[in-house]
């Protein structure tokens, strides 16, 4: 498959010492679990960074080849912090928000508005204000509602609101069901099949205190094929080519949206952003000529592939324990002190990881385990399957790779558990992006009787 390469799980400067000890960034793993404590998640800041910059770098290249540009907006909802914001913005990237919340740590970061897209399939009122005060960029409307809304709150401020259709193409790419967002069926976008896509356009071109820029899509997550982008592209620039023929106007933007791949399991595959970049520009280029019409100003998504690979989850082991299996076998359960409260995606997506002792070398046979936190539920699982020392122990560190999308940003404090800090590591430092949550923040939202 053209793009797709087998790729190391673990964050580029992950290293083992003469002991077997585990370290990202120049720092020893045990150093930064006795520092920080466990869980914790562990960002190599060179290796996310230089991925973001990879990710301007070819998609710049490959579009000017045709004369042509591509911005990118890194996707917040992978991992945010205001200090990623502000290396989203030294090095080259605008940012996506999805929430008011997202929105304001952006800015706190110094991302300038205007690299701003605010996107959200209900945004409420106070969102679609604090942005339209705030200047962002775009905002990413999802419905015929969102248009008349946003048209109003636009023209009570006295403001204009630069505004992409996100559209629903029908073209169907990624993993699990929830995590494919471009087929008829599910709530995000207005659909190009029924024409809905074609009627939202005409009506925030025609809508008081909008300007209308272009058009959105994302088709998926986890996304292996450029063939899926390919098919995206051609029928994007089609909807666009209808418009311009039925209004007259020929809209200025086009934004792919993201959902490149990463490895999550050793030898497993991951879209090649270089290929990638080099394979969309000439679909596009090729799907302009079929619809006709000036290039658009181009722009894409990537947030997983930029923050997932970069960062470990660093856990202490707690019980092991080992289980018969029906088919006579035999199964190590490794608890952990953490769980699905910091990485839920195994119990939502069914996703797999990969996990090594990280604070020792062993030379004990490896068995069939299964790495699981601590809450009180059956489906509390960090690691379905993956070979584990036989004499993993209580006290040992544990690190689970590829969690640097989606494991803070969508943890919780199921059972009242707190959520862990995020510390980023390089050349031998380390500091704390989002600190540990502390008893007194749990008791602080906690209205007490009396």
């Amino acid at each position: 498959m053209a793009g797709v390469e087998p790729r190391s799980v673990w964050p580029a400067t992950h290293a083992r010492g003469d002991d077997g000890a585990m370290s990202v960034g120049g720092i020893d793993v045990r150093d930064l679990a006795r520092e920080h404590g466990t869980p914790l998640f562990v960002v190599d800041e060179n290796d996310l960074r230089s991925r973001a910059r990879a990710f301007a770098t070819h998609f710049a290249d490959a579009f000017a080849a045709h004369g042509a540009t591509c911005d990118v907006y890194y996707a917040s909802k992978a991992l945010l912090a205001s200090r990623i914001a502000a290396w989203m913005h030294e090095d080259g990237l605008g940012i996506d928000v999805a929430s008011g919340g997202e929105l304001e740590l952006a800015l706190r970061g110094g991302m300038p508005a205007d690299r701003i897209t605010l996107h959200g399939n209900n945004k409420s009122d106070a969102e679609l204000t604090r942005a339209l005060e705030a200047g962002v960029g775009h905002i990413v409307v999802d419905s015929m509602t969102e248009i008349e809304v946003l048209s109003g709150l636009a023209q009570a401020l006295g403001r204009t609101a630069p505004v992409l259709v996100r559209v629903t193409t029908g073209v169907h790419a990624g993993g699990h069901e929830y995590i494919a967002t471009s087929h008829e069926d599910q709530k995000f976008g207005l659909s190009l099949a029924s024409g809905a896509a074609l009627e939202a356009l005409g009506a925030a071109h025609a809508a008081p205190g909008l300007e209308l820029r272009g058009i959105h899509t994302h088709i998926g997550s986890q996304i292996l094929s450029v063939e899926a982008f390919r098919e995206s592209a051609e029928r994007m620039l089609g909807l666009r080519a209808a418009f311009a023929a039925q209004s007259g106007v020929e809209l200025p933007e086009v934004d792919l949206g993201g959902g490149y791949a990463i490895a999550y399991t050793d030898g497993a595959e991951a879209l090649d952003p270089a290929v990638a970049a080099r394979e969309i520009a000439d679909a596009v280029a090729a799907a302009l000529a079929t619809a006709g019409g000036s290039w658009p100003a181009m722009s894409i998504e990537p947030g997983r592939a930029i923050a997932g690979p970069a960062g470990i989850t660093v856990y202490e082991v707690g019980v092991v324990k080992r289980v018969a299996l029906d088919d006579g076998g035999e199964r190590q359960y490794v608890a952990v002190d953490g769980g699905m409260s910091d990485n839920p995606r195994t119990i939502m997506y069914g996703a797999e990881y990969s996990a090594e002792l990280a604070g020792r070398v062993s030379h004990s046979p490896a068995v069939l385990s299964r790495v699981v936190g601590k809450h009180c539920e059956s489906g509390d699982i960090v690691v379905r399957d993956v070979e584990l020392p036989a004499d993993t122990a209580r006290g040992d560190l544990l690190a689970v790779a590829a969690t640097g999308a989606y494991g803070r940003s969508m943890a919780s404090n199921y059972n009242a558990i707190l959520r862990p800090p995020v510390v980023a590591v390089g050349d031998g430092a380390a500091q704390v992006l989002i600190r540990r949550e502390t008893l007194d923040d749990l008791l602080s939202w906690d209205v007490a009787p009396g």
